[in-house]
């Protein structure tokens, strides 16, 4: 940790005492999952909020008082915009206005399973572009330990101005889940790392506005703590995939035993197998600490591991959908119609990043079938980086007439709003991963196999 100087800790009383009284705009840059929410929670503090997105479709419709995000309704937009604290815009020469500035873009992996900054890097360029002293910058996004200091800080200092004495640098990782009606931005601790005293009291005295602060002696520190919070979860669901395959060749139904352990009142905490892992964090994060680690002659066995295992888990569907085919139907993949039920990596969310619903198509597209999916919160597919083709792709309708016409339903996301009994019913096969059938009436359960 370094030590603060005189300059440092007047900048610091003088941000910290403008917080208080709500006296500060939050920029918030990158409108999506994470910084949608951010933004609502500042204004709900009573906040001015600058909103940044790159894409002027996110800023019309917020213009309009509209969503493009399912679990948050026009109705949260409108009371946003209607409070006259929030402006949207995609002009970066308004970053100067703005008295913090939190970063919330993506960071990916490459094709090599290496970490992808570009957008960390180009939006660190955009505020560098405008930066002026008493600013306060936060990057949120999961990345490796170090990527604050050795990435953002450079970026900026290049500007003549020094971190810690002329502005001011934090990172804070986000914790968003979404369509998690239980959590909420307010209700989440947010783990706040920064290099100085003086750093580190800005970023408590904004982030403690919204909800309770978490403080860690500097920025890797936090950065490892989001890493280390995903490889936790990705261990225990590679954990539970393996014990599914591990467990049906024995004829044990492992959502029974989860549901059993679970009862346990310490010492357990129940993770669920599936078909493969989604969304921004858990397929992704893990192996920016995997790539940061060999650079310091590290190996990290057992993430790397966990990953393969999940990983395999979509040709493992597939697999299991084909000896079903054969074995019920008396029929091969080539040449059948196949219903894909879910498109989103979760339940009852229309995000679809990383999620193992596309590769499902795919590979079944690969072995000739003609797919279809179904998913009531993704009427139509949007460009995907990793799946373009299936850009304009349509939900189709639950209807019986269409269920029949389908060799194969294929359940990959267990939507809330999806009938199943109905489902199970007028579909000849139903391959379920994710438990979605456990309560379906007993004389239908000969047409479900899990996987």
């Amino acid at each position: 940790m370094l030590t603060t100087s005189k300059s440092a800790e007047t900048m610091s009383r003088t941000y910290v005492a403008r917080a208080q009284k709500r006296d500060l705009c939050i920029g918030i840059m990158g409108l999506g999952y994470v910084g949608l929410p951010l933004s609502e929670a500042f204004l709900s503090a009573g906040f001015r909020v600058l909103g940044f997105d790159i894409d002027s479709a996110k800023i019309d419709a917020l213009t309009s008082g509209k969503t493009y995000i399912a679990h948050i309704p026009d109705q949260r937009i409108a009371a946003m915009m209607a409070t006259g604290r929030l402006e949207v815009t995609s002009d970066e020469g308004r970053l100067a206005a703005a008295d913090a500035l939190l970063m919330c873009v993506p960071t990916p992996l490459n094709i090599h399973r290496e970490p992808d900054i570009s957008y960390v890097r180009h939006t660190t360029e955009m505020i560098a572009r405008h930066l002026r002293p008493g600013q306060l910058v936060v990057l949120e996004s999961t990345t490796y330990p170090g990527t604050s200091d050795e990435v953002v800080q450079v970026i900026l200092e290049t500007t003549g101005l020094k971190a810690g004495v002329d502005f001011a640098i934090a990172y804070s990782p986000e914790r968003e889940d979404p369509g998690n009606i239980d959590f909420s931005t307010s209700s989440i601790p947010k783990v706040v790392g920064a290099n100085t005293d003086a750093e580190r009291e800005m970023a408590i005295a904004v982030y403690e506005a919204i909800t309770k602060v978490v403080p860690v002696s500097d920025m890797k520190t936090a950065e490892a703590v989001k890493l280390t919070e995903n490889i936790f979860r990705l261990i225990n669901i590679a954990l539970s995939n393996e014990l599914k395959t591990v467990f049906q060749g024995m004829g044990i139904d492992v959502w029974e035993v989860i549901d059993a352990a679970k009862t346990k009142p310490f010492g357990f905490m129940p993770f669920y197998p599936g078909p493969g892992l989604g969304g921004h964090c858990i397929p992704i994060d893990p192996f920016y600490l995997t790539w940061k680690a060999r650079a310091h002659g590290e190996t990290t066995r057992f993430i790397e591991l966990a990953g393969d295992v999940v990983t395999r888990m979509p040709k493992i569907v597939i697999e299991a959908l084909a000896e079903a085919m054969s074995a019920h139907l008396q029929k091969s993949v080539a040449g059948s119609r196949v219903l894909v039920a879910g498109l989103a990596y979760k339940k009852n969310v229309d995000d679809m990043r990383e999620s193992p619903s596309l590769h499902l198509i795919h590979m079944l597209r690969e072995r000739r079938a003609h797919v279809d999916y179904h998913d009531p919160h993704i009427p139509l597919v949007p460009t995907t980086r990793d799946h373009p083709e299936f850009s304009g792709m349509k939900s189709v309708a639950l209807t019986e007439a269409n269920l029949k016409s389908y060799d194969c339903v294929l359940i990959s996301t267990d939507h809330d709003a999806v009938d199943y009994e109905f489902l199970v019913r007028h579909a000849p096969l139903v391959i379920d991963t994710r438990n979605a059938a456990k309560n379906i009436s007993a004389d239908l359960r000969h047409k479900i196999v899990k996987a």
